[in-house]
């Protein structure tokens, strides 16, 4: 079954504040869904669906369902990480398409900035029971650890820059000044990048994502109900995800499971990675959007590099709109999850509602992917094909 057009998207809100110690979780979760379904023209005595990952209060759905008084038909949970909220994009899509529901509330919020949180930068404590952790944790391994010898196998492989990977932040920056809620506003260039102090070679400071409190939410809903709304139609035309394993220790640090998201999501969709008129590509670390937009088929493996360079991600000036809000590395990481605000930014896009300084003219196709967990550790990836009808 395809969920080609089968869902819209009819209401997307991102939480406004970067820092939040006087709310507490549930009430940043409630916000984001009060926005998002106002936005929508709908309430939640609308919503018969409801979607939320390991972020939600409870890690279950059924805690926040309860906290907002929904009556549901059909409720998901799936964790996977940073990209969990686009993965529930495709769910609610084929619930929809299946008649278990009309319409869909996905939400995402959390506070790692009031709690002091260094993503990446210390050791995670795993839970005893996940299969790896007698072999790994004794390592006391890191994010940025991981995504630094991501880095350097790529500058191996492909002879990738230091200098090609500032290109992305910079292009973040030009955008992130456009956005009064952004919570680093200041342009930067590629020696600002370069020149940033090391987190884990050859990965500099400002070659990694903000971190943020927050949210965001979506709503989507059966077409002909979109169609009754006062809202652009923004439907939902290709999905995809995936679990990328270790292989057992033999696994490409150059590669992400974009390859394989990525290309579900096209031949549903029926476009080529040439359609897309703007792209959300997760940020998480520069080296990231870099290996994804190889995969994704934006450029030929090995070509990222030459690709992201000299402003060719910035919006009216190079031949891909990227993250046109300033992405994960400027704007928001709520949660240190970044796949909601990928699609709100591709929602955006597609309404003609980004600020006039990085709206992309005529916009029709836009594409979110991202990825959940961490390559090598527990690697999901999801991607999501809007088109503007």
């Amino acid at each position: 079954m395809t969920i080609k057009g089968s869902a819209c998207v009819v209401g997307a809100f991102e939480h406004p504040t970067r820092l939040a110690p006087d709310k507490s979780v549930a009430q940043l979760h409630a916000e984001c869904a009060l926005g998002a379904l106002a936005d929508a023209g709908l309430s939640l005595a609308d919503v018969d669906g409801y979607f939320c990952a390991g972020d939600a209060p409870g890690l279950a759905p059924m805690f926040m369902a309860d906290y907002l008084d929904l009556k549901l038909s059909w409720l998901d949970g799936t964790e996977a990480g940073g990209c969990s909220y686009l993965a529930h994009i495709e769910h609610a899509a084929a619930a929809i398409a299946a008649g278990k529901c009309s319409v869909a509330l996905i939400t995402l919020a959390g506070k790692p900035r009031s709690s002091g949180q260094a993503t990446g930068t210390a050791p995670r404590a795993l839970g005893p029971d996940r299969p790896e952790v007698p072999w790994e944790s004794s390592f006391r391994w890191t994010i940025a650890g991981i995504y630094g010898m991501m880095a350097q196998r790529h500058m191996h492989e492909y002879g990738t820059t230091l200098e090609q990977l500032a290109w992305i932040k910079v292009a973040a920056s030009q955008h992130a000044q456009h956005n009064p809620n952004a919570l680093l506003k200041k342009p930067v260039t590629v020696e600002d990048v370069m020149s940033s102090p090391v987190i884990s070679d050859p990965i500099r400071r400002l070659d990694c994502c903000v971190i943020t409190d927050g949210g965001g939410a979506l709503v989507l809903a059966k077409p002909e109900i979109a169609r009754r709304l006062n809202r652009p139609v923004v439907k939902i035309i290709g999905c995809g995800e995936t679990v990328a394993t270790n292989r057992g220790g033999y696994i490409d640090l150059t590669r992400s499971g974009a390859e394989r998201s990525g290309a579900a999501a096209f031949a549903e969709a029926g476009v080529r990675p040439a359609d897309i008129d703007y792209a959300s590509v997760y940020d998480n670390f520069t080296i990231m959007v870099l290996m994804q937009l190889e995969d994704l088929g934006f450029c030929a493996k090995g070509e990222g590099g030459r690709f992201v360079a000299d402003g060719n991600l910035i919006s009216g000036v190079g031949r891909l709109p990227w993250n046109t809000d300033g992405g994960g590395l400027c704007n928001n990481h709520p949660m240190n999850r970044g796949g909601i605000t990928k699609a709100i930014e591709a929602v955006r896009q597609l309404r003609g509602e980004a600020h006039p300084a990085v709206q992309v003219r005529d916009c029709r196709l836009a594409l979110a992917s991202g990825p959940g967990m961490v390559v090598g550790s527990g690697h999901n990836h999801a991607t999501v094909i809007f088109e503007r009808e």
